[in-house]
């Protein structure tokens, strides 16, 4: 894997001493100690590294927090930065050019609520960031580290959100930014990411071949911050974010039952993470709640497990209108069994067909569009209530991941005008259309 490094750690030639590797300040990544892995434990330096040198495992983030008021969290920015004593980032960070993400709404779900027979539902509706989804939330972090690692190409394979997201935060940040997609992508994400940079690289082939062709430039190419790759580790952090969210805007509490779509599985892990770090900080009171995972039926291979009881996670040829979830080798899927059935939880996936269905569902009960995951979530847990495995008297929370102007081909033929008319009163009389 390659490292990231400033043009000044050129060795110098005999005789001229190379200069000082510049390397991260102090304070880079705040209250953050080091790299733990998640399988043994091994803990090894804060940088660009991602999996474990004694066993291979992945390497995520582990802290020495400090204590942390609800207080002090209350008096931050509206944006994700009020929980930055939470997260891989310096005391300054709102001093660097970003998309500012975060703090979306947590919106009170009746007519969804009535209409699935649940007692108390919310929507977190993350199609609010800045680039209409999730994803502005990791990137935001990997972007902190990419600049405090000197990085100078930030990048990443994407099956479309991230992709906008990278291009956006690349353009505000003033850094090259090189985004590959796989070239099936739906139009309006490549449209999205192409505004924001001229170097928008379409690759023949699914998710899981860009994803191996970004890890080969990662290895092969000094410098650049891939943010799913070899900064991952930070990256993944911001999905944290959307747990501390939920639990501030419902009043320092945690929710009985939350649905997550599942693609990599890092937002599922990491919203738990966040529930339980929220806890050991004393933030919230510490009770169980149940995590479940929304996956599409032609990408299913954690539901698939799940359903088999087993941890062997078979890699799939995705196959789904859910693009963005079309992740067939989910580099956290084990984690998202292990969260689901610790909580009490479960993994269930849905057709194609019940992921258009609940797009429909979602904008005519609470006027919200979502994109084709958002679709898959509310459908998973339309069909988590009908099958019995979501307990419907307790309060549930449901993530909205991003905006459905990003997929309008998925659904596009189910909607339009009722009728034709010409422009006159009897016209609009005789349609009988009230």
């Amino acid at each position: 894997m390659s490292t990231l490094l400033d043009d000044t750690t050129t060795p110098g030639t005999a005789g001229t001493p190379a200069p000082a590797k510049k390397g991260p300040r102090d304070g880079a990544f705040g209250n953050a100690r080091a790299l733990a892995c998640r399988e043994c434990g091994h803990e090894v330096e804060l940088g660009p590294s991602y999996a474990c040198p004694e066993c291979f495992g992945p390497l995520e983030v582990a802290y020495d927090f400090p204590a942390v008021t609800r207080e002090e969290i209350a008096a931050g920015p509206r944006n994700i930065w009020r929980y930055k004593a939470l997260l891989p980032v310096p005391t300054d960070i709102e001093q660097s050019p970003n998309t500012e993400p975060g703090f979306t709404r947590l919106l009170e779900a009746k007519n969804l609520a009535r209409e699935l027979g649940i007692d108390r539902l919310w929507v977190k509706d993350d199609s609010t960031n800045p680039t209409n989804s999730f994803k502005d939330r990791v990137v935001a972090c990997a972007l902190s580290a990419a600049r405090e690692l000197d990085a100078k190409v930030f990048a990443c394979p994407s099956t479309g959100n991230l992709a906008n997201a990278v291009a956006a935060a690349g353009a505000r940040a003033g850094i090259p930014t090189v985004v590959f997609i796989p070239s099936n992508l739906e139009t309006p994400k490549k449209v999205n990411s192409a505004v924001f940079t001229e170097k928008l690289v379409a690759v023949d082939g699914n998710y899981d071949d860009v994803n191996k062709l970004a890890s080969e430039i990662a290895g092969e190419e000094e410098g650049w911050a891939f943010v799913n790759v070899n900064v991952r580790p930070f990256y993944a952090e911001g999905s944290k974010t959307l747990g501390y969210e939920i639990a501030e805007q419902l009043g320092w509490r945690l929710p009985d039952q939350i649905v997550i779509p599942v693609a990599s599985g890092s937002q599922l892990t990491k919203v738990d993470k966040a529930f339980q770090e929220l806890i050991k900080l004393g933030l919230v009171e510490d009770k169980p709640y149940k995590v479940y995972g929304a996956q599409a039926a032609g990408c299913s291979p954690v539901s698939v497990a799940y359903k088999a009881g087993t941890d062997a996670i078979r890699p799939v040829k995705p196959d789904t209108i859910a693009k963005s979830l079309a992740i067939g080798n989910p580099a956290d899927g084990i984690y998202v069994l292990d969260v689901c059935r610790r909580t009490g939880g479960a993994v269930e996936d849905i057709t194609d067909d019940e992921v258009r269905d609940a797009i429909v569902l979602l904008a005519r009960t609470e006027g919200i569009f979502t994109e084709t995951a958002g679709g898959t979530t509310v459908g998973v847990l339309k069909k988590l209530v009908e099958s019995g495995q979501l307990d419907t008297s307790l309060e549930t929370v449901v993530i909205n991941t991003g905006h459905g102007l990003k997929t309008l081909d998925a659904i596009s033929d189910r909607v339009g005008p009722v009728a034709t008319i010409a422009p006159t009163y009897d016209a609009f009389a005789a349609s009988g259309i009230v």
